[in-house]
């Protein structure tokens, strides 16, 4: 039996996500996770926007701070940038509090 990690762990000052994006979808909304090539889980996210002039890691910020019921600005993408799998930090908020509102889409 094999421990499956969530997408998201705790830092000093809020939370880490492991994101994969996939754009240019019917509209924006969260797949549940994904099992990465290492083994590793990310939460699964689809986007209208397409991967040009960063619209798709603005349409990815947007969509997470109104889940997550929380300023743009507390979010940045520290690492995938360009990539479709990213890593998200979330200052102010618990893994806890994310893992709630990202699973059950609670406000």
């Amino acid at each position: 039996m094999t421990l499956v990690r969530p997408p998201w762990t705790s830092t000093g000052d809020g939370v880490r996500i492991a994101v994969r994006v996939t754009t240019r979808a019917g509209r924006n909304r969260l797949a549940g996770t994904v099992e990465l090539a290492d083994g590793s889980q990310a939460l699964a996210v689809r986007l209208g926007a397409p991967p040009v002039e960063g619209a798709a890691n603005k349409a990815l910020i947007a969509m997470l701070a109104e889940r997550l019921g929380i300023s743009r600005s507390a979010i940045a993408i520290i690492s995938g940038a360009t990539s479709r799998n990213k890593v998200v930090h979330v200052t102010g908020v618990t893994a806890e509090f994310a893992s709630y509102r990202l699973e059950t889409g609670s406000a």
